[in-house]
């Protein structure tokens, strides 16, 4: 792959139509309103910062395992495999919970365009199917559909930015979302994590660098130029739904709302018009649809990767004779996400208030948590190799400053997971239990094959092609 096919990976991770729609208007009305283009703005300085360190490590490791190999190479197996652990847990819940998202709103969806009503868990399962299909193909196929759909979530919502903003919006064109008052008012605790939530997925780029064409030169360059895209379309378009809403009135608006996600509903019925509005409705389900196909690619290499090292059985990590895809671990992730979608429908639970609200809260824990480890594994990286000549911003100050940024995102989200998940206190310190069980897990593999296999165990996260 291209550059450009990794960015439109990465983006359509992102899912700009699912995090505009649906988790902007939540994060507004819980943190800090107004203010989020700000916090917008905070968070992608803060994964810049990160990158550094992280595409630096990427010139020496080229691993489909991502966070795992660079936590294997920088601090050992032992960490390595608990990495591995939480990456696995991480992809997959994320892509459980995605399922969940999508079943319910292409309920609501099929139901309020076409007058069709099934339940939610069958629109999963027929998305489900025809994700594995892609999967299972060879990457370029998922890329070129993603490409399509990604062009298009961008181009309706530059179409409704630009009405909003030409026509003045509610109260003129301003700045005022920017100033102190709108900044700090209400949460801005809550709203951080909400953008950060926003972001996940810009990581993937070095889980395709076995499969890029350059990947010294095209996975750095994918990372920034993902999370500059997504950021300042991010910024840009929260800011220009509050104009069209109003700053004073954005908040007391979101509440009055019965459904906050339906929020970008209302600008479009005002500003474009009632077709436009349809167009949304279905774009915002292929959106998550897009964030599905990008998430399940990620799993599937990430079990391919930690199978081909030995932490898993060996079938993971092989490749289709004719597609070169990972194909025994896509068929693994669907199987997975299959069940659980089944068992959460079994026992009549909310796709969207519990199944993705609970997981991808939980995901979301989980990747800020292992970016931290990256941040640490490539400081002691470089510091057992001072040959490669790697200087002491991209190799020391910037991941540490990284890393104490994540860590400090990480003590509030589990402060607040109560609110993020929409649970009782109880069961959100339950679910967080779950990220210590996968750590667990993943060393405890890794101790594993250090007792089986010492050789094997000295290399992992070390194969590049």
């Amino acid at each position: 792959m291209g550059v450009g096919f990794i960015i439109f990976f990465v983006v359509s991770a992102a899912s700009p139509f699912s995090v505009l729609a649906g988790g902007f208007p939540i994060g507004m009305m819980l943190g800090n309103g107004a203010g989020t283009p700000v916090l917008i703005g905070l968070v992608l300085a803060v994964l810049l910062i990160f990158s550094v360190g992280y595409t630096t490590l990427s010139r020496y490791v080229t691993n489909a395992g991502g966070f795992y190999a660079y936590s294997a190479r920088g601090l050992g197996g032992i960490a390595g495999g608990a990495a591995a652990g939480l990456a696995i847990f991480a992809y997959n819940i994320l892509q459980i919970g995605l399922y969940g998202m999508f079943g319910g709103v292409a309920a609501g969806t099929m139901s309020a365009v076409f007058d069709l009503h099934l339940p939610w868990w069958i629109y999963s399962l027929v998305a489900m199917a025809s994700i594995a299909f892609l999967g299972y193909r060879k990457i370029d196929l998922s890329a070129k559909v993603l490409c399509v759909i990604v062009m298009v979530e961008y181009l309706v919502i530059l179409v409704l930015n630009v009405a909003i903003l030409s026509s003045g919006g509610d109260s003129g064109v301003n700045f005022d979302s920017l100033q102190p008052q709108h900044v700090f008012s209400g949460a801005p605790s809550i709203g951080l994590l909400f953008c950060f939530a926003a972001f996940i997925g810009f990581e993937a780029t070095t889980i395709y660098g076995e499969e890029a064409k350059n990947p010294r030169r095209d996975i750095p360059l994918a990372t920034y130029a993902a999370i500059l895209l997504i950021g300042c379309f991010y910024a840009v378009s929260t800011w220009s739904m509050i104009i069209g809403v109003g700053v004073d009135k954005i908040v007391p608006t979101l509440y009055a709302l019965e459904d906050p996600t339906t929020l970008i509903y209302g600008l479009s019925d005002h500003y474009v018009g009632p077709e436009m509005t349809q167009i949304i409705r279905v774009l915002f389900l292929v959106g998550i649809y897009a964030g599905l196909v990008a998430f399940h690619n990620s799993a599937a290499r990430y079990f391919y990767a930690i199978g081909r090292d030995g932490l898993l059985p060996s079938a993971l990590g092989t490749t289709h004779p004719v597609h070169q895809s990972p194909h025994v671990g896509s068929l693994l992730q669907t199987l997975i996400a299959a069940t659980a979608v089944m068992a959460f429908a079994a026992f009549g639970g909310d796709p969207i208030l519990q199944l993705f609200a609970w997981f991808s809260s939980l995901a979301a824990l989980s990747l800020i948590l292992l970016m931290a480890i990256t941040s640490v594994a490539v400081l002691y990286y470089f510091r057992r190799h001072p040959e490669l000549g790697v200087g002491p911003w991209r190799g020391k100050i910037l991941p540490a400053f990284s890393c104490l940024a994540l860590l400090t995102m990480l003590v509030i989200a589990v402060m607040h997971f109560d609110v993020l998940t929409g649970s009782s206190k109880v069961l959100s310190y339950g679910l967080c239990i779950l990220i210590a069980l996968a750590l667990a897990v993943g060393g405890a593999m890794a101790m594993r094959l250090r007792q089986t296999s010492p050789e094997q165990f000295q290399q992992l996260g070390s194969h590049r092609l």
